[in-house]
């Protein structure tokens, strides 16, 4: 950050991930105009963002618009979208995107960075998010746990200039050099925890405290890691054995698959399982764990549809 201050934010993608990370920034001093859906846009406008954490609860002043001209001017642009939006609210925010824009993509699942970069000209740097957040009703974020960054993929000054951006917010953010292993791992534990909170409606440490669980969960992260392998990703196998240690850090969160299942929306289960399920058919590799999860997850949006 120059001379104290702050460039431009906005956040496409007004859900949980992009109304924790707007708030930080903006409760930092930064300007941040969120696009969103037109309920969150009215929330907002008419009492602020409602940011839960820690134990307090405070009220941030944002910008709010369900225009994807509202990144227009924005130095850094956050894509918080769900992966199956990635294509249409990259070709949406093409046209207003400023020359010196960098996009950040924090997402699930891999590939996303790829699909923004097939619309937009600036740079755009895969993030992994690791922190557990929630919006009970538009508007409101509530945070439960973690709330750092991993980046990578982009030129070193560019990362460090990130970095110490979202250091001033307290978002601490770590650059990866591989970060393919990192994406691959971060997808390996959403296909280990996500669907089975769905489907059980349960919070991660009451899933982690059955050991028959814990061994669809496993196996599930097991197909994950070949999978990875076999497409050449150098994902560390030791991630097997810390695979129940997010648990422990967040007991009380259920997963983001889950509370879109709440809410009667859409899940990103295509993206998470569905990926490793194609990925692997592309590869000759059974994913007979993944392929089960997926398809329990779907008829489950069905039945809540």
């Amino acid at each position: 950050m120059k001379n104290g201050e702050w460039p431009a934010f906005a956040v496409m993608g007004a859900g949980a991930v992009g109304g924790f990370f707007g708030a930080k920034l903006a409760r930092a001093g930064a300007p941040v105009t969120f696009i969103g859906r037109p309920a969150f846009v009215e929330a907002v406008g008419r009492g602020g963002l409602v940011f839960e954490s820690g134990g307090r609860t405070e009220t941030v002043a944002v910008a709010a618009t369900a225009e994807p001209s509202g990144v227009a001017g924005a130095r850094y642009v956050l894509v918080c979208v769900k992966s199956g939006d990635t294509e249409t609210a990259a070709r949406a925010m093409a046209p207003h995107l400023a020359r010196d824009a960098v996009v950040l993509s924090l997402q699930n699942g891999v590939g996303n960075a790829e699909r923004i970069r097939a619309h937009v000209s600036c740079p755009v740097i895969p993030a992994l998010v690791y922190a557990a957040s929630q919006m009970p009703k538009p508007g409101h974020v509530r945070h439960t746990g973690g709330g750092s960054l991993v980046i990578g993929g982009a030129e070193r000054t560019l990362l460090d200039e990130i970095v110490a951006l979202f250091a001033c917010a307290d978002v601490p953010v770590t650059i990866s050099p591989d970060i393919d292993a990192e994406l691959w791992t971060k997808l390996l534990t959403n296909c280990a925890y996500n669907a089975v909170s769905a489907l059980a409606m349960a919070d991660y440490a009451t899933m982690t405290a059955m050991p028959e669980v814990r061994g669809v969960m496993h196996a599930a992260a097991e197909e994950t890691l070949r999978v990875a392998q076999a497409k050449g990703v150098r994902v560390d196998p030791a991630v097997l054995d810390r695979l129940f240690d997010i648990a422990r850090a967040m007991p009380a969160q259920i997963s983001s698959t889950a509370q879109d299942i709440a809410r009667g929306k859409p899940t990103e289960i295509d993206d998470l399982n569905g990926a490793v399920v194609r990925e692997g058919a592309a590869l000759g590799i059974a994913t007979p764990v993944n392929r089960t999860l997926a398809a329990l997850v779907r008829l489950l949006e069905t039945k809540r549809g």
